[in-house]
């Protein structure tokens, strides 16, 4: 290195130990700094939202745009009417029971009323007319109480099955029925296999003309009582819904019906086979009339037919002549075909009508519209609540427990021949009253219900005259009650009734002097048309109906014959 470079040299060495000396001054200086401040917090990440895809919300709208009210379906005029008759009938009802009959009379008076001053232009005007008859039929239930003294209520009222006059006679035929009748079977759906022939023809003509029509409607109308509990058993039991008009030829659905050969009941059992199919019959009780027993046996012996033939015709034959009649014609012929046995008249002229009958019936009924017959007013099914009887109960004391007439209870027991029902025994009873009919029962003591009664105090009304009523010593009734309840009576309250009842004659009471004072007061000039009727004679139901005719008149419009007040 040359002297003139050591300068330059020396220069440079100084201006580096300068540099470095000043950044190691700041860095310390930075470290004095940091240590005084707080230590950092961390900062969290923030995940990245997921992308929105395009189109999220395409063609969609606002929830407010798309939320719809209801719709609120105003009730029509026919609806307003009958809610308004209801709730006048039901305030009668309660006023009756608490002894204010005037009030009962005037109530029931009115709720009719709402229902005879309606237009008759007015649509639907057939569903308004059957709630009348219900009205009329049920006020004036209540109005027979008052004339049952002295009624045989032992006395059964038996209906003759319309089975026996149709098939005996014969219909022509009505050729131009033919192509409608094979398309309407090529249309319908159904479990019972479906054929025509003359003989079927024969009827489906006849059920259209005025006479054969009211015949068939008649019976579809009282289907609609019995149709939900039938239906439901066939499901059980396995067999085609369409039998349930095997019912309609037998009986037209007339519970009580009978045949010259002492068939009885809906499905028109005699006494054997009943007891084959657990259908007891006795003195106080015979359960072919009891619409839900026999509909049980009937299904379980068609089933039973239907396995042991393989042919739902020649079970249907069985049913009508019996298992071995058909047998023998099958054997006889060596046919096992309906067809070839009625041809051959293997088998008796009744049963040769009898399946293209229900045949009849079963295409008509399922092709309603082809037949006038989709808009009838059919009757309100039969509901009920089934208590098992513990002890013989006079069945005038389970009317009293459910506030109910004792006709009603009567109409739904049509299996019960007396006046008791007996131990053992399952009574039906009005649906939705069973908790109160039980808890009314057991305020009487089980070995007394043959006879005891219990009775509502009405407006006014002394212990000496309840025992005068009942012909009861009013010491005992005040024995059989609580002694605060006995002290102070009031109108409403129930008392239990020791009163005697011969089981084996005629009831002495039926109800109470209520409904004899209303009739007395309201229908005194209408002649009473419920008396002990033989059998073979018009049915309770038609007895009750016909009466209407007076009510509506008589005792519906009051005593002086002037309309009541409006609702």
């Amino acid at each position: 290195m040359t002297a003139s470079h050591r300068p330059r040299l020396v220069l440079i060495t100084i201006a580096l130990v300068s540099v470095l000396c000043s950044c190691v001054s700041k860095h310390s200086q930075q470290q004095v700094m940091i240590s005084f401040l707080p230590a950092p917090v961390p900062v969290p990440r923030v995940p990245e939202p997921p992308p929105i895809p395009t189109g999220l919300y395409a063609g969609s709208m606002p929830t407010l745009v798309q939320t719809t009210h209801p719709f609120i379906e105003w009730p029509t005029e026919v609806d307003s009417r009958i809610i308004r008759a209801d709730e006048r009938f039901e305030a009668g009802k309660k006023l009756y029971q608490l002894g204010d009959i005037e009030g009962a009379r005037r109530d029931f008076n009115r709720a009719v009323d709402v229902l005879l001053s309606a237009s008759a232009d007015l649509p639907n005007r057939q569903r308004l007319e059957h709630r009348l008859d219900q009205l009329v039929d049920t006020i004036y239930r209540y109005d027979l109480e008052g004339l049952g003294s002295g009624e045989n209520q032992d006395v059964v009222v038996y209906d003759k099955s319309p089975k026996e006059d149709i098939l005996k006679m014969t219909f022509p035929m009505d050729p131009n029925l033919k192509p409608r009748v094979s398309e309407e079977i090529q249309a319908t759906a159904s479990q019972l296999p479906l054929d025509q022939n003359d003989t079927v023809l024969g009827y489906i003509h006849y059920f259209m003309t005025d006479r054969g029509h009211r015949t068939l409607t008649g019976g579809l109308r009282r289907a609609g009582r019995y149709q939900p509990l039938i239906q439901r058993i066939l499901d059980e039991e396995g067999v085609p819904r369409e039998l349930i008009y095997l019912a309609q030829a037998e009986s037209g659905f007339l519970p009580r019906a009978v045949s010259r050969m002492r068939a009885c009941g809906m499905w028109q059992f005699i006494k054997e086979t009943g007891h084959v199919y657990g259908l007891a019959q006795s003195p106080a009780n015979d359960d072919r009339l009891d619409p839900e027993k026999a509909t049980r046996a009937a299904a379980r012996h068609l089933h039973d037919l239907y396995k042991h033939f393989g042919d739902w015709y020649l079970a249907m034959a069985a049913f009508n002549c019996g298992p071995v009649c058909v047998d023998r014609a099958v054997q006889r012929t060596g046919y096992a075909d309906y067809w070839e046995l009625s041809r051959l008249s293997a088998i008796p002229h009744e049963t040769q009508m009898y399946v293209p009958l229900i045949l009849a019936i079963t295409i008509m009924a399922k092709n309603p519209k082809d037949y006038g017959l989709e808009n009838l007013d059919l009757e309100q099914p039969l509901e009920y609540d089934t208590l098992d009887m513990k002890h013989p109960t006079n069945v005038a004391l389970i009317a009293d427990a459910a506030d109910r007439p004792v006709s009603e209870i009567r109409d739904l027991n049509p299996g019960l021949l007396k006046a008791v029902a007996p131990a053992g025994y399952q009574l039906h009873i009005p649906k939705g009253t069973s908790s109160t009919v039980l808890a009314a029962l057991e305020s009487v003591p089980g070995e007394r219900r043959l006879t005891w009664r219990m009775h509502r105090v009405e407006r006014g009304e002394t212990l000496a005259q309840i025992a005068k009523e009942f012909n009861t010593p009013a010491n005992s009734i005040a024995v059989a009650n609580s002694s605060s309840l006995v002290a102070s009576l009031e109108a409403g309250d129930r008392l239990v009734i020791p009163a005697t009842f011969n089981p084996d004659g005629p009831e002495v009471r039926t109800a109470s002097k209520k409904a004899a004072r209303y009739l007395r007061t309201s229908s005194a000039s209408s002649p009473s048309p419920h008396k002990a009727v033989p059998s073979r004679q018009a049915p309770t139901r038609t007895v009750h109906h016909r009466a209407a005719k007076s009510l509506k008149t008589a005792s519906i419009r009051g005593a002086n014959g002037s309309a009541p007040g409006n609702n």
